[in-house]
């Protein structure tokens, strides 16, 4: 939120626009406001203003005695600001407004998007809250260091630099600023790191002149509650100006440690981020872990990976995911060499060759080719086949025991096989008897008789 010197620019801004310039009739508020009305209405008069910590107090001044003067305290709450424009330029969000006399028009307008400000007519200071850290530094310092038995000074010095009640003007980015450069940790108490102070005033026998040096040279923290908000009214501009021509280039490089790359954060009771470097302290919120700020990378357009639109669901998007790295498997697969897929296959084929043999029972014969189905031949007229019991809906034959002797048991010695071309296309499988089998034909159980497809060289002579 705005703090001292934002209400304090503010209030330079108002004197400044509104210096010889007449303001006429009443003073407008926005039907959105919850505010109350300002039942203020004049022919001629004038706006000044003057601010005290985070409140500022616009002063309307008749020209004629008769009516009588009037002001209204504002405070910013978290996005206030002041702005003068044109009649047809009315901000958004101008809560208050003030219309000059002259022509064309012109207007003062108090402007708060969150809505967070909030006003009081022929309204005071606030007397909750203390003196001035700017404007009566004397009475600031005499505040605090006579209360320093107070229940507020028990929490950590960053969360009592908040209380207006004794530090009125300072804010989040002041607080960060006036640690950092006395390296003093956020999470110290506040009692301890004050109490210094204190002794300090009451043993010292130093002259004034000695006094104001060490002052410059080497200032404590409540003097630096005093000197580094005028550092930034010096700036004349801040964070806290919505105005998006204004260059914030002077402020950003003031800064040392509030938003500094490589600084430490840590969320205080209140849950209000403080900017830090080093130890946090001992009074630092239990579980709380500090983060460490880093630089923007930029982004890299070619290394992005496509979105996955909102239709789709999660199992669509792991399907999708899934069928990519099958697809690109299979693309390796096939851009391999031809020369090891065909070494794989000339190995097993190799082994799976074995000599054929033609099976022989009483009336037919079944041979086996390489390519091609088994074919079984009519049944002879001269003998029949012996039918087993069927087993399972399949009739067995009976080979003769005269098939097989132990001469042609025998093995014979393999022949030498040549390979197979590269791109010859692979033997079928062999298939069942059944299919092709006539339906008057018996059946062959070909568990037992299955062979290699491949037929001995001697058949084939």
């Amino acid at each position: 939120m705005p703090e001292g010197p934002e209400l304090h620019l503010s209030s330079l801004f108002v004197n400044k626009v509104c210096a010889g310039r007449l303001f006429a009739g009443k003073v407008e508020k926005s039907e959105v406001n919850k505010n109350p009305e300002v039942p203020f209405s004049c022919p001629k008069y004038t706006i000044s203003a003057v601010s005290r910590g985070k409140e500022i107090k616009l002063i309307l001044t008749p020209v004629s005695a008769k009516d009588k003067a009037a002001h209204i305290v504002v405070r910013f709450g978290m996005s206030g600001s002041m702005k003068f424009t044109a009649e047809d330029e009315i901000p958004k969000h101008a809560h208050l407004r003030f219309y000059t006399k002259d022509v064309p028009r012109h207007v003062l307008s108090f402007v708060d998007p969150r809505r967070f400000g909030s006003w009081d007519y022929n309204g005071s200071w606030q007397p909750e809250r203390g003196p001035c850290v700017m404007t009566e530094y004397e009475k600031f310092r005499e505040n605090v260091l006579k209360n320093l038995s107070d229940k507020a000074f028990d929490k950590p010095i960053c969360e009592a630099m908040l209380n207006q009640k004794f530090f009125k003007g300072i804010g989040n980015y002041l607080r960060a600023e006036i640690l950092f450069r006395l390296q003093i940790p956020p999470f110290m108490q506040a009692r301890a790191v004050l109490e210094a102070l204190k002794n300090q005033n009451q043993n010292s026998d130093l002259s004034l002149s000695k006094k104001i040096k060490i002052k410059k040279e080497n200032p404590d923290i409540l003097q630096l509650c005093h000197l580094v908000p005028l550092e930034v009214i010096e700036l004349g501009s801040t964070v806290y100006d919505y105005d998006k021509s204004e260059d914030y280039t002077g402020f950003v490089n003031w800064l040392q440690c509030y938003f500094v790359p490589g600084m430490k954060t840590m969320k205080d009771s209140n849950g209000r981020t403080i900017w830090f470097q080093g130890d946090p302290g001992p009074l630092a919120p239990k579980g709380s872990k500090s983060k460490v700020k880093q630089k923007r990378k930029s982004a890299d357009v070619d290394n992005k990976q496509p979105k996955i639109e909102k239709t789709t669901t999660k199992r669509k998007a792991g399907r999708a995911s899934s069928a990519a790295v099958k697809k690109e498997k299979i693309e390796e697969i096939e851009t391999e060499p031809v020369e090891k897929t065909t070494k794989k296959r000339r190995g097993v084929t190799a082994k799976k060759v074995k000599v054929d043999k033609k099976i022989k029972t009483e009336g037919e014969l079944v041979k086996q080719t390489p390519g091609r189905r088994k074919t079984v031949q009519e049944p002879s007229s001269q003998g029949s086949a012996v039918k087993t019991p069927a087993k399972r809906g399949r009739a067995k034959l009976q080979v003769a025991e005269d098939v097989a002797t132990p001469k042609s048991r025998a093995r014979k010695p393999k022949p030498e096989l040549s390979h197979p071309p590269r791109n010859s296309p692979k033997p079928r499988q062999i298939k069942s008897v059944r299919k092709t089998a006539p339906s008057n034909s018996p059946k062959v159980n070909t568990k037992l008789r299955r062979k290699s497809a491949v037929p001995n060289s001697e058949d084939k002579s």
